[in-house]
């Protein structure tokens, strides 16, 4: 009688080891996203989630997760969620069984950060860049009876004219 105990004790043993780590640790992990100014859109894997200070909760996967920060008048903030392999996978042995449903449920690995605090940069405008006080499109320059562009007068400053068909910038100053 104990020997079939035992017999049968081991099997459901091994199967209930299966999957140690979707069982043990879930599927998802709770990260929080802020942002210096904060009301930030923040978007993963191009999805909208809600906008700065904001705690979500990330389903794991075995790719990686790409986020979002963005806000009007400031350049995207793009980055990558950081990972690490989550040892309770280990538990599943030699179960082909556990790490099968670990890898598909993504839970083999898990989130290692859970806050990020991310500053946003001011987007600065072309003439800025350009050091010029004004940009004007070629396709918007008013033209002469034959056709051709008549440039603007600019007093006391410099103009940047941007033919976006060539991608060519012409700078007068």
């Amino acid at each position: 009688m104990r020997k079939k105990m035992m017999f049968a004790l081991v099997p459901l043993t091994a199967l209930s080891l299966n999957a140690c780590a979707t069982l043990f640790t879930g599927t998802k992990d709770t990260i929080n996203f802020n942002s210096n100014p904060a009301g930030a859109t923040v978007l993963i894997d191009g999805i909208e989630v809600g906008k700065t200070p904001i705690t979500v909760p990330v389903k794991r996967s075995l790719s990686g997760k790409t986020v979002i920060l963005r806000m009007a008048g400031y350049q995207d903030r793009t980055f990558e969620l950081s990972q690490e392999f989550n040892v309770v996978s280990v538990l599943n042995l030699a179960s082909i069984v556990g790490w099968g449903i670990d890898a598909a449920t993504g839970s083999i690995m898990k989130y290692d950060r859970k806050d990020y605090q991310m500053d946003l940069e001011r987007r600065t405008s072309m003439a800025q860049q350009l050091g010029v006080q004004h940009v004007v499109l070629m396709d918007e320059l008013a033209r002469d009876a034959e056709g051709n562009s008549i440039i603007p007068q600019v007093f006391g400053g410099s103009i940047a004219i941007v033919d976006t068909q060539t991608q060519q910038i012409i700078v007068a100053k």
